[in-house]
């Protein structure tokens, strides 16, 4: 898999977002990213040795929770598909935004989609917009 954020340059779109901006966030729809629409920071992720891959049917840019391993995060998320290996097995892959315009990629189930007035939503959000705020002194 090929994704933004193994660049070091990608940062979305030359900034992050705050709970009041972040719908300015182009999504990435229609079709399934290649390695090109990564490079060209059109796209997230695209992923490599699937079959049958899809863009999954959602409006896009959208707020969610991801849940990963250090707990929650706020995020966009700005592309969305769908990918089945050779086993068989279908796996929906989202492309997310972090407040800092940071990218990561994270599976459905690892997600929760949210109202941009939710309020654990905002608090991240605003928590990683101040956290980026006290940056090295």
């Amino acid at each position: 898999m090929t994704s933004a954020s193994d660049d070091p340059d990608f940062d979305a779109d030359g900034a992050g977002y705050d709970v009041d901006d972040w719908s300015r966030l182009k999504p990435f729809v229609g079709k399934v990213a290649t390695l090109d629409d990564v490079q060209a920071k059109r796209a997230v992720f695209a992923l490599e040795d699937t079959e049958r891959p899809w863009p999954l049917d959602m409006d896009l840019p959208q707020p969610a929770i991801w849940w990963e391993e250090g707990g929650e995060q706020a995020v966009i998320v700005v592309q969305a598909e769908c990918h089945t290996s050779a086993e068989g097995e279908e796996m929906e892959v989202l492309g997310l935004i972090l407040p800092d315009g940071g990218a990561a990629v994270a599976l459905v189930e690892d997600v929760d989609f949210v109202d941009d007035t939710d309020p654990t939503w905002r608090a991240l959000v605003e928590a990683a917009v101040d956290g980026a705020d006290d940056g090295p002194d």
